[in-house]
């Protein structure tokens, strides 16, 4: 059940009329840019119709459907569930990146670089069949809180981008969530939170192995889903091209671009633009995290959607509804 997006809709009625679309999003380009291709795309008089059957919309997650910064929110999981493991690994006062996690020293983890932040999540999402680690994730999610904003993450999911959602099924759209998270990680929490189903989403794996009726997850990466490799998971899991992209870094632009390329359809593409240094972040060409560089000068020459966050959301997070 939708029970959390349910709960977001009803808490717009603070401030909006029930029926109004994207309530959240301030009138404008993006939001005019939106609403007229969904107009145009379902509406069966039009030339640039397209049957309900092929209304498929891609989303990545990390900085797209929810915050990053100051890093992405599962290595934070990665590095407490190294800090509950530490008592039986004691190799892991002395191996990088595990001593800079243990020592809380952040600086010392990203220099470790992908290399070590594989190291990590091969160590701490591995040795235990698939059932038991989504529920390590979804406690970890009842408890943990983010850095810097002292709110439990399921709190920074962006309300615009939930309405964005629900206002495309409600127009016959099949939503996909295509990231390079963990798959495993982000089923824990990804159907109530947003109410996608499992089997929609899309996300970097593990080596995994049958054992007594359990899956077991194994300590070997077998499929990072970022970049060129996007549309490659699209293609094996959905089986057709997107009409719809909508993501926040370089790391989605060949996603977009494979939008983009669908010959039979109209599309639409969507960047998110972190503007918003007060109530979010701001950070674009330069970020270690996130990084929005040709993916911008891109979408700028050929007109696709970029999404100012600061003068285009009345609000980031739900929780601002109550205010």
């Amino acid at each position: 059940m939708k029970v959390l997006m349910s709960l977001l809709v009803l808490g717009v009625l603070s401030f909006a009329n029930a029926t109004e679309v994207l309530p959240s999003w301030n009138e404008g380009k993006s939001k005019s840019s939106i609403m007229h291709y969904v107009q145009a795309v379902t509406d069966k008089n039009s030339a640039d119709y397209i049957a309900a059957k092929d209304r498929i919309a891609v989303f990545d997650n990390d900085g797209t459907l929810w915050s990053e910064r100051p890093v992405y929110f599962q290595l934070y999981f990665a590095m407490d569930r190294v800090k509950a493991l530490a008592s039986e690994h004691p190799e892991w006062k002395t191996t990088e990146p595990f001593k800079s996690v243990l020592e809380n020293n952040m600086t010392g983890v990203m220099k470790s670089g992908e290399h070590g932040l594989v190291t990590l999540v091969n160590a701490t999402h591995s040795g235990m069949d698939v059932e038991t680690f989504k529920s390590e994730v979804q406690t970890w999610l009842k408890s943990a809180k983010h850095a810097t904003t002292d709110r439990p993450y399921t709190d920074l999911i962006y309300q615009p981008m939930m309405e964005l959602i629900q206002y495309l099924e409600a127009n016959d759209f099949k939503v996909y969530i295509v990231s390079g998270g963990g798959i495993d990680f982000m089923r824990a929490f990804v159907p109530e939170l947003y109410g996608i189903p499992e089997e929609h989403i899309i996300g970097s794996m593990g080596k995994v192995h049958y054992k007594d009726g359990k899956i077991i997850k194994d300590d070997e990466i077998h499929f990072i889903d970022d970049k060129e490799t996007k549309p490659v998971a699209i293609y094996r899991t959905i089986g057709k091209r997107p009409v719809a992209a909508f993501g926040n870094s370089d790391g989605d632009f060949a996603m977009m671009l494979y939008t983009e390329a669908n010959k039979k359809h109209k599309t639409l593409q969507l960047y998110v633009h972190h503007t918003d240094e007060k109530r979010e972040f701001a950070y674009d060409r330069k970020s270690h995290i996130g990084k929005l560089d040709k993916g911008l000068d891109y979408a700028r020459d050929h007109n696709w959607t970029v999404v100012d966050m600061k003068k285009e959301w009345k609000v980031i997070y739900p929780f601002e509804l109550e205010k």
